[in-house]
């Protein structure tokens, strides 16, 4: 399964924001990655260098490689409505996306992993397709077998309760896609506007 499975931190410091964690380590060192990065001159970046930078800060938050994007990209440019903000409720109804919003998880790669390992159900049934995307009114469980493995649940860290467009039920043990979120909702720092700039070239 093609995914990045390389150094967190340094994709981090590239963008010096905890995309990919808890960026306990940007404090520390805060200087680009590479041997030279302390000293390296900062030069003002190109237009095209900063879309293609706000692009792939995209990618790597969501855990999508480039194919996959473009194609969630395209998909967001035939609906109604502002592309960019289509783009990003389109990467946030992916099911691997959900399962991490709804506190199952403590990271997306790790909730990508609990949906390819079958451990959640999406309106009943086994799914293990972390690219699914989700409508209104879908339901998102955990099998029983997983939610009595403590090994599984000891991850869980609760929704945060400003994810309003997700509705958690802990005695159920499942969660609800209410609805699309409003870009406004979305607590990612990404500049959807310069990507669809980039891909209108």
């Amino acid at each position: 399964m093609a995914r990045y499975t390389g150094p967190k931190t340094k994709i981090c410091r590239i963008f010096g924001e905890p995309i990919l964690g808890n960026g306990k380590y940007l404090t520390k060192n805060s200087n680009p990655p590479g041997q030279h990065g302390a000293n390296r001159k900062r030069k003002q970046l190109s237009e095209y260098a900063t879309q293609l930078r706000e692009k792939q800060k995209a990618k790597y938050t969501y855990g999508v490689l480039e194919r996959r994007f473009r194609n969630t990209f395209e998909e967001a440019a035939r609906l109604k409505g502002v592309t960019g903000e289509n783009l990003i409720r389109l990467l946030e109804a992916r099911l691997d996306n959900t399962v991490y919003r709804l506190g199952l998880a403590n990271s997306r790669p790790a909730a990508r992993q609990l949906v390819s390992h079958k451990h959640i159900t999406l309106n009943g049934e086994v799914c293990n397709i972390p690219s699914a995307l989700l409508k209104s009114g879908d339901v998102i469980g955990i099998k029983p077998k997983t939610a009595a493995n403590g090994a599984v649940t000891v991850n869980f860290r609760g929704k945060d309760p400003k994810i309003n467009w997700l509705e958690w039920s802990e005695k159920d043990m499942q969660g609800t896609y209410l609805a699309h979120p409003e870009r406004e909702n979305v607590p990612e720092n990404i500049k959807e506007q310069l990507i669809v700039e980039l891909y209108s070239k």
